[in-house]
């Protein structure tokens, strides 16, 4: 079915974007599986062809497009590649958001063009070994000591974690106040006392750079101070739900990605003289599927336009996130279903889109927070 939302020049984008996986990504992708992290000559390419951080003004660097269509995009072809690796989305739809609305002029003149061009890799530091979507029981301290803030605690779960240059990280400037007292603050790669741990060993999106990391007394200048001191909850509420239709764009494409291998598969594996596609079973699966991606797709896309339009609310962005990320482990499942013993095998992309989807319910908001948030917009 066509997706009315995508215009002539989002095509085109799209098959430039195609041609850059297929050249620059694919042949490399399985190494950097192994490596536990991507190179960074990818992240400069990337920014050489106008990938990266899209809505920045031309001012400093960026194409000034407002348009998170070309975002949506990117995120369906990385997933539907399984590209998993890659962690531009973090970067351009994640924590690019919080300098763009919040940082002052300086900032932007300081930060923003290294992160136009890939030179530098940014990150968002908010779970903590103790505080996962519970983001008031954060424990990481920052106490301003004249004209600058000493940063002591921890942080976990980190996408682009060892690749960052800059990190937003999210702290109490005022524990007493709990979540009125959380701040942001973008610590450089570089700083005393910034150290990264290990890069964790996950059970899928093992490219992707997941690490720790820990502040000993980091001594951060009051001029990384993003927005204002104590508003940091607020400017997180404001910007997940846009992490939230991230996250649902691409369990959207890899669902149809999975589907569409095991539509290859069934029609060429045979059992008992017959393509096992013919069955019944299969084809209701098949039939099940195609249906419910069908139906995503056109939740996912009424999203994306009301995000252009300044429209998508909390609550909205929740169900695409739930719907989306559940959508997406249920496809992986029956698809690997569907292919028998083979799907069970790793040399079989099968495999790894299972591995790579289970995560997906998990962060930007467990699915169970999605509900918590929904069920609180109906007034519950």
């Amino acid at each position: 079915m066509k997706r009315p939302i995508f215009e002539s020049e989002h095509e085109m984008f799209r098959e430039t974007v195609r041609a850059f996986i297929e050249k620059e990504i694919l042949p490399y992708h399985p190494q950097w599986e192994k490596d536990g992290m991507v190179s960074r000559e990818v992240w400069r390419k990337a920014g050489e062809m106008g990938f990266l951080c899209f809505d920045v003004p031309e001012e400093y660097g960026g194409a000034g497009i407002k348009d998170f269509r070309y975002n949506a995009i990117i995120a369906e072809e990385l997933w539907r590649a399984g590209a998993t690796g890659i962690g531009w989305g973090l970067h351009s739809d994640i924590a690019l958001p919080y300098l763009t609305a919040y940082a002052n002029a300086e900032q932007k003149k300081r930060w923003l063009p290294k992160l136009v061009s890939g030179e530098w890799i940014m990150a968002i530091a908010m779970s903590e070994p103790a505080a996962g979507s519970d983001l008031a029981g954060i424990r990481t301290t920052a106490v301003r000591e004249g004209d600058h803030y000493v940063v002591n605690g921890s942080k976990t779960f980190i996408t682009n974690g060892i690749l960052s240059d800059l990190v937003i990280t999210v702290v109490k400037t005022n524990p007493e106040l709990k979540h009125k007292g959380i701040s942001l603050l973008v610590l450089e790669r570089g700083m005393k006392g910034f150290e990264r741990g290990r890069k964790l060993d996950k059970i899928g999106l093992k490219a992707q750079d997941t690490a720790e990391m820990f502040f000993d007394n980091v001594h951060v200048p009051c001029e990384n101070l993003l927005g204002d001191e104590g508003k940091g909850f607020y400017y997180l509420m404001s910007q997940l739900p846009q992490e939230r239709l991230h996250v649902a764009i691409g369990a959207v494409a890899a669902a149809d990605a999975a589907l569409a291998m095991t539509l290859k598969y069934v029609t060429e594996r045979r059992a008992f003289g017959q393509p096992i596609g013919s069955f019944q079973n299969s084809r209701f699966k098949m039939a099940e599927m195609k249906t419910e991606i069908e139906i995503a797709y056109a939740f996912i896309d009424k999203c994306i336009v009301a995000l252009n339009a300044g429209e998508l609310t909390p609550e909205e962005a929740a169900m695409a996130k739930w719907w989306a990320t559940e959508l997406q482990n249920r496809v992986a499942d029956q698809c690997l279903q569907l292919h028998g013993g083979y799907g069970y095998m790793t040399e079989y992309p099968i495999s790894k889109w299972f591995l790579d989807a289970r995560v997906q319910p998990i962060y930007a908001g467990t699915n169970e927070i999605m509900k918590e948030l929904i069920g609180r917009g109906m007034g519950l």
